[in-house]
């Protein structure tokens, strides 16, 4: 190694004075003498540039669990490293390739690194994640720009949505829509029935830079479902439908002109219309006010015919034997008059006959027409009168002969299947004694064969052709204890046929008051109990078409003077206005709540149902004045986001009657909503029930919490059960049906709950519980009752169930709390405390029923709070509308019945309509007052002064 370096040293002199000899000749030379052969300098290796960037590094978000990817390249790059938050990448993660730029001939170094999103949140601090890439070269450094790594996320709530509105035509239209947070910000497109908005393609829509939503001028077309649809890298988000209704209101058409007046003479009316088609109402648009039509007198002169004056004197005997007699005639004075009849001369003889001429005797000149006239209309007059005399005295004895007939005549009547077929009536005549050959005596007719198969018109019950005189015939004697309902005009009884083969009367039922029987008892015009309804008919087709449980259905018998059916501690009822049977007829008709579990429920999409299925009747009876079907609901009303229906089920199907605030002249019903319950005025018997669609999700439905536990409980183990039902009382009454039959009670009062239509979950969970004397066996945190499962209504019976298990027997004291409360919405808490013993009083919802129970049939006048003398004069007097208004549309709109008032005056006596509503709304606490007060706003004083006599005000 040291000869080594001596010949290196030795080669660096020579090299050394090799240059200084050149140098110095070159001096030597001048300057001038090698110019064009040597350059003025040697060339020397050209200096590095800094490293440039070609690609720098760019911001990312992780979405999800995925790793991001960062890339630099730079050149000339002898290294390239990527620095984040400070610090240096370990070179292990650095994925380095190198290429050569063809161009320039420089090397290309190109970098790239994964981030996680388990390093992004493991950074401490408020600053973002951020990574730089550092190149070298023998120049120098180059750093690149930071490059922010972001955790991706998109909320599931939007800031703000958009409401539904109701807007008239060629207004301006404002949908605010401020979308979720999220990394990167999300951005919002608008949906018009799930199609994209193109404000490029239709002007008359304006998206904001704030992302709200204008319509420029509402179209009809404009109305539509309107979606605010917000989305980035990680999800996409929609809100809340909202529906855009552009309604049109009506306005008046010009008057017509007026019509000819009515009468041809004297005083009389003409008048005038318009329609409500310029424009017509859309899409719920006001209806015009104001009345149609016009109507105001006309006088037209009467015509006046022609007539005579007074005869004049008669003329002088004439040779003849005659005299003269004229008179003139006066002119029509309207050119419509007749003109004067007769004769203008006239003549007689003037001897009275004894003048003779030519030896002839003049009895008589002429018969005279007007003699000849006068004779025939006497003749006329009195055959008339002789014959309509004769027609009286017939009307007369039939009258009196029918009067003297009904007292012995009487109808058999089968209604066993009034509850499933209408009413079918039977007849069954018996042989007379007289004719052995009809029918043999000693066969027993089989009356039941022909009750169950018989499918007949319904006879009128005053028929004379089909009566049975009631006499002990030997026919009825083999029916034991055989029920017959005997109807006649006047009376209905109901008669047990005893295996000894008297008639026996059925007696009244107790001590309840006269008129009212649970049973069915039927008041007749003198207020005697003519008829005790057979508590165990014996059709099987009645019991096995309609089941009628206990608690939920209500029968009776009715006739012209009309009652109520009851199902007691539920909210339905069926009002039978008084004339509303036909004169002489009698009804079973029946009430019956229907089992959601058995019936095919008549929500459809999003709809909910807000009642219970209820069905009256029997169907296609005939009825003269419509039935009040009160039924309750669990809908909030207090705000206006409802669109309330009334359905019914047909062959199966149900089928829309109406949607409440868009009657039209054919709906065929009218709906009171009130705020807990609905009463619907019917022409037809049938299955009916409310439902409810939202219009937004600020639509609410009332429900109830009520918490049963065991009656007795002799293990360890104890449970709480927390329903959820509808806020009716059927739903109530339906649960405590159930527990009673399971062995449970009522712990405490139910609690109400208003429920959003937000698609957000019910959660319940149990808190304080005394871990030294009890635990739970439940597993997680809190128990959710589905969404759709609560707002759907087809489930009745929704509930938790906390299981407990106590350390000992020893302990029979429990103390908890429960919370209930829907995601985001309101909730209800229960602070329990409760004691684990034999005969525990549970607690009753309905205290007053079980001391003064209410009966489930009320028949005649004691079904209605208005006698009958009260409410003639009330229809007398407000039946006839008046210019001022001040007549039954007045009375509408003092009592709340003037939502839609073309249903009461299509009506023979809308007051008597208004009336039966207000006996149906004011069932409970109906009392006079009310009532008075409102006629007394109308200053109807005559009204009053019979209601202050008469009534208990």
């Amino acid at each position: 190694m040291h000869s080594s370096r001596i010949q290196r040293s030795v080669a660096l002199g020579l090299l050394m004075g090799y240059l200084v000899f050149c140098n110095l000749r070159v001096t030597e030379a001048g300057p001038g003498d090698y110019s064009d052969v040597l350059p003025d300098s040697f060339p020397s290796a050209p200096a590095e540039p800094l490293p440039s960037f070609q690609q720098e590094p760019d911001d990312a978000y992780i979405v999800k669990n995925n790793p991001v990817e960062l890339r630099c390249r730079a050149t000339p790059a002898a290294q390239i490293y990527f620095k984040c938050n400070g610090d240096w990448v370990n070179q292990n993660d650095h994925v380095t390739r190198e290429s050569l730029d063809q161009i320039t001939g420089l090397v290309v170094r190109e970098v790239d690194i994964e981030v996680s999103r388990t390093q992004v949140e493991e950074l401490f601090g408020l600053d973002d994640f951020w990574c730089q890439c550092v190149a070298w070269s023998s120049a120098g450094t180059t750093k690149s720009r930071r490059a922010y790594v972001r955790i991706a996320y998109l909320r599931k709530n939007f800031d703000q949505e958009p409401l539904g509105k109701e807007v008239p035509l060629e207004h301006e239209v404002l949908l605010q829509c401020r979308p979720p947070e999220g990394i990167p910000g999300a951005e919002v497109e608008w949906l018009k029935n799930e199609e994209p908005i193109d404000p490029t393609r239709d002007s008359n829509f304006l998206i904001t830079i704030d992302h709200n939503l204008i319509i420029k001028q509402a179209r009809l077309s404009d109305t539509a479902n309107y979606t605010c649809l917000a989305r980035n890298i990680v999800a996409k988000r929609r809100s809340t439908t909202a529906t855009v209704i552009v309604y049109v209101n009506g306005g008046w058409s010009t008057w017509t002109e007026w019509s000819p007046c009515n009468t041809r003479c004297g005083r009389g009316w003409q008048k005038r219309t318009r329609s409500c088609t310029n424009p017509a109402p859309l899409n719920g648009g006001a209806f015009c006010e104001g009345q149609p039509y016009q109507r105001v007198t006309c006088n037209t002169l009467c015509p006046v015919d022609g007539g005579w004056t007074e005869w004049a004197k008669w003329s002088a005997c004439s040779r003849e034997c005659t005299h003269w007699q004229q008179h003139t005639a006066r002119p029509r004075t309207r050119e419509w008059g007749k003109d004067c009849s007769g004769l203008l001369l006239q003549s007689k003889n003037c001897t009275d006959g004894l003048c003779m001429t030519n030896k002839k005797l003049f009895v008589e000149h002429k018969i005279h027409p007007l003699e000849v006239t006068g004779d025939v209309a006497l003749y006329a007059g009195l055959v008339v009168a002789l014959s309509i005399f004769l027609v009286i005295m017939m009307a007369v004895g039939v009258v009196v002969y029918r009067r003297m007939c009904r007292d012995f005549d009487t109808d058999i009547t089968d209604s066993s299947a009034a509850l499933t077929g209408g009413f079918h009536p039977i007849n069954y005549k018996p042989p007379r004694h007289d004719n052995p050959h009809l029918l043999n005596a000693s066969i027993q007719p089989d009356l039941t064969a022909s009750a169950g198969s018989y499918r007949g018109p319904m006879y009128s019950l005053q028929d004379s052709g089909d009566k049975i005189p009631m006499t002990t015939s030997p026919l009825l004697d083999p029916l034991p204890s055989l029920k017959i309902k005997v109807y006649n005009s006047s009376t209905v009884s109901s008669q047990g046929l005893s295996s000894g083969g008297g008639l026996q009367e059925g007696g009244p039922i107790g001590k309840a008051p006269l008129g009212t029987y649970p049973g069915g008892g039927v008041l007749s015009r003198d207020g005697e109990i003519l008829n005790q309804k057979n508590k165990a008919l014996g059709s099987p087709q009645r019991l096995h078409t309609l089941p009628r449980e206990p608690g939920s259905s209500a029968s009776g018998t009715f006739g012209c003077l009309g009652g109520r059916l009851i199902i007691p501690n539920t909210g339905v009822s069926l009002l039978v206005p008084q004339g509303t049977i036909p004169q002489g007829k009698f009804y079973e008709m029946y009430l019956i709540i229907n089992k959601r579990d058995n019936t095919t429920l008549p929500s459809e999409g999003t709809q909910t149902v807000l009642s219970p299925v209820v069905t009256c009747g029997p169907t296609g009876l005939l009825l003269c004045h419509p039935v009040v079907l009160s039924v309750p609901h669990c809908a909030d009303l207090v705000s206006s986001d409802w669109m309330v229906k009334l359905k019914t089920q047909a062959h199966s199907q149900w089928e829309e009657v109406v949607t409440l605030d868009e009657e039209t002249f054919s709906t065929p019903c009218y709906c009171q909503l009130e705020p807990h319950s609905c009463h619907v005025l019917l022409d037809q018997l049938g299955t009916y029930s409310l439902v409810g669609e939202s219009y937004s999700s600020a639509a609410l439905k009332s429900l109830q919490l009520a918490i049963f536990a065991p009656a007795a409980c002799s293990s360890l183990e104890y449970s709480l059960k927390v329903y959820c039902i509808e806020d009716t009382p059927d739903a109530l009454k339906e649960i405590l049906e159930l527990e009673r039959n399971q062995g449970g009670y009522l712990l405490e009062e139910p609690k109400p709950l208003l429920f959003k239509d937000s698609y957000h979950n019910l959660r319940l969970s149990i808190h304080d519980i005394p871990h030294s004397l009890w635990k739970s066996k439940l597993l997680a945190k809190y128990q959710e009752i589905p969404f759709y499962h609560i707002w759907s209504g087809s489930q009745r019976a929704l509930h938790c169930t906390f299981n407990l298990e106590r350390h000992s027997l020893a302990s029979t004291e429990l103390t908890c709390k429960i919370c209930v409360r829907q995601v985001e919405g309101e909730g209800q808490i229960f602070q329990l405390h409760t004691f684990i013993q034999e005969n525990v009083t549970p607690f009753n919802p309905f205290p007053a029923a079980d001391s003064d129970p209410c009966p489930s049939i009320q028949v005649g006048p004691y079904a209605f709070r208005i006698p009958s003398s009260i409410r003639y004069k009330i229809c007398s007097s407000l039946d006839a509308p008046t210019s001022r208004g001040n007549d039954w549309r007045l009375l509408a709109h003092n009592l709340g019945f003037d939502r839609y008032l073309n249903y009461f005056a299509t009506k023979s006596s809308p007051t008597g309509v208004l009336l039966d509503l207000w006996e149906a709304c004011h069932h409970d606490d109906a009392d006079l007052n009310s009532l008075a007060s409102a006629l007394e706003e109308m200053g109807k004083s005559e009204v009053l002064v019979v209601m202050a006599t008469e009534g208990d005000c």
